[in-house]
């Protein structure tokens, strides 16, 4: 699926189209709420969502379904990805392992601005415990809807780059 924006005259206007997204999604126990609602938040919203787990409120470890969702990313079998855990600092941990991944942690709708903006993130980490289910909202569709600049921006996304590659070896 695209990322790309698209446009198109309508009526005389211009109108915009949010690109649809396929997004992989998962949590542990204390972000398993949250998923669930944002699942259904996507879905309203028309993206294809492959959720990788967690599915109850028991105690699980988050380093694998974090890491499954980056995958998923950096593979090309998810447009964008998403992590949640209780304060989701220990989900961008992880996710930010798999070369290919920013994962950005957003409780908020600045740093969610600002993570797409400027550092092109394409793994969402939130906190299940410190973001209600309004603002998790607002937080994702402006990530989803925020295009990346490039510019001077696209050069440090590059060195980031050149730094995995070099650890690839």
């Amino acid at each position: 699926m695209s990322t790309a924006w698209t446009a198109a005259r309508a009526d005389g206007a211009m109108r915009y189209h949010r690109p649809l997204m396929r997004i992989a999604i998962g949590a542990d126990h204390a972000g398993v709420r949250l998923k669930a609602h944002l699942k259904e938040t996507l879905a309203r919203l028309g993206h294809r969502v492959d959720d990788h787990g967690t599915h109850t409120d028991e105690p699980v470890d988050y380093p694998a379904i974090c890491i499954a969702v980056a995958r998923a990313v950096a593979e090309g079998r998810a447009d964008r990805g998403i992590v949640l855990g209780g304060s989701g600092q220990g989900e961008q941990i992880a996710a930010n392992k798999v070369a290919g991944v920013r994962a950005a942690l957003c409780n908020d709708l600045y740093t969610a601005r600002l993570s797409r903006q400027h550092n092109d993130a394409n793994v969402l980490a939130m906190g299940g415990r410190i973001v209600g289910f309004g603002l998790a909202d607002e937080v994702l569709t402006l990530w989803l809807d925020t295009p990346f600049e490039g510019g001077r921006h696209q050069r440090r996304i590059d060195q980031i780059a050149e730094v995995e590659r070099s650890n690839e070896q």
